[in-house]
């Protein structure tokens, strides 16, 4: 039996492993210096995932019909849609990349949806349609809570909420009505135009119903009396919208020919004044302060206009080639949400518009100009330009012109 050997202590040969195989603290004899910095670098992006996009505007939402009506809620980022299909969309929007969300949708109507409005309140939706009903919605769920069948003759074309409890109605054939929603009855049946009625506002006070009509004319009703007015004279083409400006004393009136007619307060009968747009149209108004409303047209393209002095203050965005139907403002006059017949609901930064002001003189234009670019993607996503629209009409020569507050007839792009 060989005799046992001494105990003796580890050399250095004996713990000291080879270089190949030295590791450092908390990594794994196999694996490479190179492998170790990739699995840090994962381990710090796992550490620290990227926060989501915020955007200054919500993302277009997409449709799977045109729409021909959009509505906002006014005191939430929720709007309203109704589709040629007869189906109502409701969606809420945010500015945060992927976060535009549908609540609910409904296809109560049996044809083409021409007007949603939201209540005052926020918590009812009415809705007209081509099917000639009338139906109210509970604005939370989107369930149909009442509705008025054959409520005209004709196919009913637009609607305004006058107050909580009535509502006005106007058709194809030129009939306007008023309704008590509270018993669901007409209490007033006018038929005074000889064709559309395109667009119905009312004044402050909810004494006096102005009417824009496709005969070209623009109608006056008494609410209090119950009774028709007069008619305005006729214009050329259709009118297509109708909007009370400057605090009550200015009426507003697009036409189908690109000319906005301007009417003063108890002066309906003739025009005080006229406005040409370099336009195909001007078929929707959105007034954004008390001197200035966006016009949207069949060209596409969504417009800034300053009333009295008259001037086009340059373009919100567009649709392009595709005509808009309506445009409407959200609650806190942020956005600017459009929608048209590319069957997307567009939204645009409205929000330094109420802070412009126009002047009385005029920046001499090069012939063929472009408007102004209001918001950062007005003239497209991916337009080089627009960011030098304003550096370039800073160097343009300013002609002063003697400025009153009539510009008749005037043009411009």
């Amino acid at each position: 039996m060989a005799a046992s050997t001494p105990h003796a202590g580890p050399t250095s040969e004996e713990t000291d492993p080879p270089e190949s195989v030295r590791t450092e603290p908390n990594k794994d004899p196999g694996t490479s210096e190179s492998e170790s910095e990739r699995l840090e670098d994962d381990a710090e992006e796992e550490e620290e995932p990227p926060g989501p996009k915020i955007r200054e505007t919500p993302q277009d939402i997409q449709l799977e019909a045109i729409a021909n009506t959009v509505a906002l809620h006014p005191s939430r980022d929720i709007l309203v849609c109704g589709d040629v299909d007869g189906d109502v969309y409701a969606f809420s929007y945010c500015c945060t990349e992927g976060e535009n969300r549908e609540l609910w949708s409904s296809g109560h109507h049996l044809k083409s949806c021409r007007q949603v409005r939201i209540s005052a309140d926020g918590l009812k939706l009415y809705s007209v349609s081509r099917d000639k009903a009338v139906h109210l919605l509970d604005m939370e769920r989107g369930q149909l809570v009442s509705r008025i069948r054959g409520a005209h003759g004709a196919p009913i074309n637009s609607l305004l909420l006058v107050d909580e409890n009535m509502l006005a109605t106007g058709d194809d054939g030129g009939t306007l009505k008023v309704w008590d929603m509270r018993k669901g009855t007409a209490i007033m049946e006018m038929k005074n135009h000889e064709d559309y009625i395109s667009d119905i506002t009312v004044d402050q006070n909810k004494r006096i119903l102005l009417t824009a009509s496709g005969d070209g004319t623009m109608g006056v009703f008494n609410l209090k009396r119950r009774r028709f007015e007069l008619l305005s004279e006729y214009q050329s083409g259709d009118l297509t919208s109708v909007a009370v400006m400057k605090r009550g004393k200015k009426v507003v009136c697009g036409s189908s020919e690109g000319t906005v007619y301007i009417f003063n307060w108890n002066g309906f009968g003739a025009t005080s004044d006229r406005f040409a747009l370099k336009a195909e149209s001007v078929d929707c108004i959105a007034p954004i302060t008390e001197n200035i409303m966006c016009t949207a047209s069949m060209d596409g393209y969504i417009r800034a206009i300053n009333l009295l002095p008259n001037r086009v203050i340059g373009c919100i965005g567009q649709h392009v080639g595709e005509p808009v139907e309506e445009i409407a403002k959200s609650w806190d006059t942020r956005f600017l949400v459009s929608c048209a017949h590319d069957q997307l609901i567009k939204f645009w930064d409205i929000s330094g518009l109420p802070k412009l002001s126009v002047d009385e003189y005029r920046k001499r234009k090069k012939k063929g100009g472009r408007m102004k670019s209001l918001t950062k993607k007005a003239l497209g996503d991916n337009d080089f330009f627009s960011g030098l629209v304003e550096e370039t009409e800073k160097k343009e020569e300013e002609e002063q012109e003697e400025g009153d507050d009539s510009d008749s007839d005037s043009g411009s792009d």
